[in-house]
C-alpha cells in the first residue's frame, strides 16, 4: 500500500454543493509499505520500501521468513530444523504483477521451502484481511497535514509496527462488497 503527503479528505463539514479547501493537497512525497497479517493472532508484519517491485517483494519475504525462524528458535527449537519440521506457511497474495514474476517465485520455492504462495481471484481485495489494515490506517491519517515525509513515516511506524492502530475486525470495508469477517 502507499501513503502520501497529500491530504486524504474523508469527511468534513461544509455548505451543501461546495468542497472545503484543505491545505497541502498537492504536496509530493510517498511512503510505500508491504505487509502481511497472520490470521491466527492478527500479528502484523510491515516493511517500509523505496518502491514496490519484484525484488523488494522477494526481500520482504526473506525478512518475513527470518522472523518466522526467529519465532521457531524462541519456542525452543533448532533453526536448521525449521525447513523440515517447521510449520508450513500459506501466504495469500493479490494479483500484483510483481508478485508473479517467475524468477522470484522460483527463488522463493528454492530458498524458503516452508512458504507456499496462493493468489486471490482477480479483483477480489475484500478477501484479503491486510486491506482492512491499510483502510483503517488511511482512515486514521485522513484530514491531517504532515510537515515532512519523516513525520508521516514515524506515525505509520507507530500505527503499523507498534500496534497503536486499533482495527475493528468485524467491520466490512466500505464499498468492498462482502468482506470476509473473521470468526
Amino acid at each position: 500500500s502507499g501513503f502520501s503527503l497529500s491530504v486524504i479528505k474523508r469527511k468534513n463539514w461544509c455548505k451543501k454543493g461546495s468542497r472545503k479547501e484543505v491545505r497541502g493537497d498537492r504536496r509530493k512525497g510517498r511512503i510505500n509499505v508491504m505487509g502481511g497479517l497472520r490470521y491466527s493472532d492478527k500479528k502484523r508484519f510491515v516493511e517500509f520500501l523505496d518502491k514496490s517491485n519484484s525484488e523488494s517483494f522477494y526481500q520482504v519475504l526473506k525478512l518475513f521468513y527470518q522472523e518466522l525462524i526467529g519465532e521457531w528458535v524462541a519456542a525452543g527449537n533448532e533453526a536448521d530444523e525449521f525447513a523440515e519440521k517447521g510449520a508450513k506457511i500459506v501466504i495469500i497474495l493479490d494479483n500484483a504483477s510483481f508478485h508473479k514474476k517467475a524468477e522470484y517465485l522460483q527463488k522463493v520455492a528454492a530458498e524458503m521451502p516452508n512458504i507456499h504462495l496462493e493468489f486471490l481471484p482477480k479483483y477480489s481485495p475484500d478477501y484479503n484481511l491486510i486491506e482492512l489494515v491499510w483502510h483503517s490506517t488511511k482512515e486514521f491519517i485522513a484530514n491531517r497535514l504532515f510537515k515532512s515525509i519523516e513525520e508521516l513515516e514515524y506515525l505509520l511506524h507507530q500505527l503499523l509496527n507498534e500496534g497503536q492502530l486499533i482495527i475493528k475486525w468485524e467491520r466490512k470495508l466500505k464499498n468492498k462488497g462482502n468482506a470476509l469477517i473473521p470468526v
